[in-house]
């Protein structure tokens, strides 16, 4: 007489209660071995592999993709070949009619080949589980262009994992749009306009900058009115001259000073990703807005300039942006860049730190606000702050200190002497 085993779920492994069933392996009379996997878990921390365990004939099925289970469930009961039930029955550990394995379950690690997909091959039906087609949604990615290595072509984690490595390696870092094309003329009039190459070049930056540092965003206010007023009297001063006194190269020489309070700031991970490089100039990027694209001109050493100097190197330098005449070594060496939307308008806003600089400072429409001071409340001019900067290198504590220090520079005029 035959012997038939209940395979229950073995102990998940530290901290994981029950997991997702997302792929069933096996069907009813399939031939099984110990090594061959039965189903496939998917929890929050891993995807899980069970394996048979023993040899014999699928007799039932007791579970089904998507059911949760727990240790100790029933998953299916097989039939046990000759061997293996001499085997069983010599083994004193195991319960007559039960295999619970007291090893946790196998966690899937296995190495990606990178190999091209033809995505000109489309499959009519895509089978993946739950956990894969919800990544893949998030990720904007078809899975019609992925080949499956699961169980009937299922397509695993892994096999979307490898799909994202070979298309980063062979894009230099970036994921191209798969889906298919969409015309969006059917719902009503539209205009096509080519992006420039610099917007497209800016934009790869920029992506490519986003996805690999960890921005962390610190928000903060100055009070500008005393600043507002020297910088009125010095633009009357030098008007005559042609020269426009802006806050900008306020802010660049407040930057400074608070570089050199907070030397991290101005620094930059060396290529291994394990050395801090502090550079002791201090050549600010200023990023101009140009038909063509934003640009990001580099002054040089603003601590050895005055706020006249400044703004005259600011005239030029924006000028030739606008107008394509900028040399390429102008916009290489900046050590710290510098937004500045206060022409514009708005509050806060979240920079993206222009790599390999570990921060950037965001600049908004300055405005009057009520402020108590003591009894009494009074009119002051106050500017929004929006500093980014590289976690991996700058923590929470020095990115708050940093603006602390540089709002007070903002509202001390000695500051700016020179």
């Amino acid at each position: 007489m035959s012997t038939i085993k209940d395979i229950l779920l073995p102990h998940l492994g530290e901290g994981i209660e029950t997991a997702v069933v997302s792929e069933i392996s096996v069907s009813l009379g399939d031939v099984i071995k110990p090594e061959d996997t039965i189903l496939v878990l998917e929890s929050d921390k891993a995807t899980m592999e069970i394996p048979a365990e023993v040899s014999g004939v699928v007799k039932d099925v007791s579970t089904e993709p998507g059911a949760e289970v727990k240790s100790g469930d029933l998953l299916i009961k097989v039939e046990l070949s000759s061997d293996e039930e001499t085997q069983v029955k010599a083994d004193p550990k195991t319960k007559e009619g039960t295999v619970l394995d007291e090893k946790p379950a196998k966690i899937r690690h296995q190495e990606i080949i990178l190999t091209p997909i033809k995505e000109d091959i489309k499959k009519e039906g895509v089978y993946a589980s739950p956990g894969v087609r919800r990544l893949s949604r998030e990720l904007g990615i078809n899975l019609q262009f992925i080949n499956g290595s699961g169980h009937k072509g299922r397509i695993t984690k892994e096999d979307l994992h490898g799909y994202i490595k070979f298309q980063m390696s062979t894009s230099g870092g970036r994921i191209e749009p798969i889906a298919g094309e969409i015309d969006f003329s059917i719902w009503g009039t539209v205009e096509v306009q080519k992006l420039t190459k610099i917007k497209r070049i800016t934009g790869q930056r920029l992506r490519q900058a986003w996805q690999s540092i960890p921005h962390v965003t610190q928000f903060d206010e100055a009070d500008i009115t005393s600043l507002e007023v020297l910088r009125k009297k010095l633009k009357e001063e030098h008007k005559k001259n042609g020269i426009k006194i802006t806050m900008l190269p306020f802010l660049m020489k407040a930057t400074v000073s608070a570089l050199k309070a907070f030397p991290l700031f101005n620094s930059s991970l060396d290529h291994t990703g394990e050395n801090i490089v502090i550079k002791k100039y201090f050549h600010i990027g200023v990023a101009v807005d140009t038909p063509a694209g934003l640009l990001v001109p580099v002054i040089r050493d603003v601590d050895q300039k005055s706020i006249v100097d400044i703004s005259k190197e600011l005239m030029d330098v924006s000028d030739r942006a606008r107008n394509k005449k900028l040399k390429p070594d102008e916009m290489k060496g900046g050590t710290f860049t510098i937004s500045n939307l206060g022409g514009i308008g708005g509050t806060f806003f979240t920079p993206i730190i222009n790599s390999p600089e570990v921060a950037i400072l965001g600049v908004s429409r300055s405005d009057y606000k009520q402020i108590k001071n003591g009894n009494k409340f009074e009119s002051r001019l106050i500017l929004p702050l929006s500093l980014s900067y590289d976690h991996r290198v700058i923590d929470g504590v020095a990115g708050a200190a940093f603006m602390s220090e540089l709002s007070t520079v903002l509202g001390n005029l000695s500051s700016f002497n020179n």
